[in-house]
């Protein structure tokens, strides 16, 4: 993860291995080659791509520490009086709907624990579009605790819906969200780009790879930390990035497309009513934006769908989406804690038979690891450990911009690696790099395009430059 600008060399080093040597680049082999390039790379897109990164890891952090925000700033809803007896869920929806009559029931999550509440998810017309009205209620008394717009499969309150808002487009829409598939679509570049380079530099021994240098304040300690804590920061920032590119606006499509092609699209439970005219049910059990009408005819009542439901194994944290016109029920498990706990089955409501049941385990692959990596980036794989992580990385990626900006601070008036590095690379080398970047450039087209807008600027400032010398 490093700025670095050797166009004035560091303070002196102890002399290496050979090898070691021959790895840093002072060897004639294919790092030497490439390390220039690769060193011009990592700066332009430190310097221009960082601002980018920094507002989504400023953002994340605070998106990360939302989780815990939520249950102090929203204890009262979320929190009630163990009670002696749970009520019928019928029971406390019938509260729920009493207290907004013009409210449409969509969803309910059963308490999942003790003082625990319920929530009552209702598409309302005073609701944002996309949201859901999360009604909850004391599932001792049916006292409804209070109303708050949710958003999503992890019910997020206005705090954390607020904030994952400026973490995803900054409140400006489709706009904004250009901005983070921008800093997604770089961060592997730049964070791959430091890795390599911050591996092939000279060292005294393999302790200062691992161990940032102590001493003095100086540009050189400065490196020291900024490559370290990217060294072990490294596979967290990839692994953020690629799944942040899963649902972007563009290359999230194209991974979509291959998603689909390999036979790893996410399978959907069944909930269609025979004779009913569809085919496999949307439902996702999330009850954001769920805006479907209630279905009309014969409904045995969420009691009896729910024990339908316990019998084929649906138990723990679950969510009940209620039935839409030509659909049934579908009760889903939403425990995303590790081991998850994601079964689902559709019920009839005229008798409370089920009509179909998916597995996770039966998940493809390719679906369940989509699954756990959009879960982990957006902090609910594994609860607390999980956003401590999340913070961590968001913590460790402001520092290694800091100390990247700070590093060229103190280098001015240094410039980067000379202009035209990628001449210096062989041909058998550079026609297949140039070959994978435009194919990568194709996949992920904001990295693409704004490589290309690299390349246009670097070229008009090297023309200029060569004409203020001939002046």
């Amino acid at each position: 993860m490093t700025i670095d600008d050797p166009a004035r060399p560091d303070t002196a080093e102890a002399p290496t291995t050979p090898d070691a040597a021959a790895a840093s680049g002072g060897g004639k082999g294919t790092w030497s080659a490439l390390r220039p390039l690769v060193l011009r790379l990592h700066f332009y897109a430190g310097v221009l791509i960082a601002p980018f990164l920094l507002i989504a890891a400023a953002s994340g952090l605070l998106y990360a520490l939302s989780f815990q925000a939520e249950k102090v700033v929203y204890a009262h809803e979320l929190e009630v009086p163990v009670g002696d007896k749970v009520l019928p869920l019928s029971q406390q929806v019938h509260a729920a709907t009493k207290v907004n009559p013009n409210g449409t029931v969509t969803a309910v999550w059963p308490s999942a624990e003790d003082g625990a509440t319920t929530r009552v998810l209702m598409a309302d017309p005073d609701v944002e579009e996309g949201k859901s009205l999360a009604v909850f209620v004391d599932p001792y008394t049916a006292e409804v605790r209070g109303q708050l717009p949710s958003y999503g499969g992890s019910g997020a309150l206005p705090l954390r819906t607020w904030i994952d808002e400026l973490h995803r487009d900054l409140h400006l829409g489709d706009l904004g969200r250009n901005y983070s598939e921008l800093a997604a679509s770089w961060l592997w570049v730049i964070a791959l780009g430091g890795l390599a380079l911050w591996i092939g530099r000279k060292r005294k021994n393999r302790r200062a790879l691992l161990v940032p240098e102590r001493g003095p304040k100086s540009r050189r300690r400065t490196l020291s930390w900024h490559g370290t804590v990217g060294l072990w920061a490294v596979t967290g920032l990839v692994l953020l990035s690629a799944t942040g590119l899963t649902w972007s606006r563009y290359a999230g499509e194209n991974i979509g497309a291959v998603q689909d092609q390999l036979g790893g699209a996410t399978p959907t439970v069944s909930a269609t009513l025979e004779g009913a005219a569809g085919g496999s049910s949307e439902h996702e059990g999330h009850g954001g934006g769920h805006q479907a009408p209630a279905a009309k005819g014969p409904d045995v009542g969420i009691d009896r769908i729910v024990e339908a439901a316990r019998a084929e194994g649906i138990e723990g944290k679950t969510s009940v989406v209620l039935p839409s016109e030509g659909k049934g029920y579908v009760v889903k498990e939403t425990d995303t804690q590790f081991p998850v706990h994601l079964d689902s089955v559709a019920v009839d409501p005229a008798d409370g038979a089920v009509m179909d049941e998916l597995r996770f385990a039966d998940y493809p692959v390719l679906a369940q690891l989509t699954r756990f990596g959009i879960d982990a980036h957006t902090g609910v794989f594994l609860g607390l450990f999980n956003q401590l992580a999340l913070a961590a990385l968001a913590l460790s990626l402001i520092l290694l911009i800091l100390w990247g900006y700070r590093m060229w601070w103190l280098r001015r008036p240094g410039r980067p690696v000379a202009r035209g590095a990628w001449r210096k690379v062989p041909a058998t080398m550079l026609l297949p790099l140039l070959a994978a970047t435009a194919l990568v450039g194709w996949f992920v087209p904001m990295l693409g395009i704004s490589l290309l807008a690299f390349l246009v600027v670097d070229l008009a400032l090297g023309l200029v430059a060569r004409a203020r010398s001939r002046a």
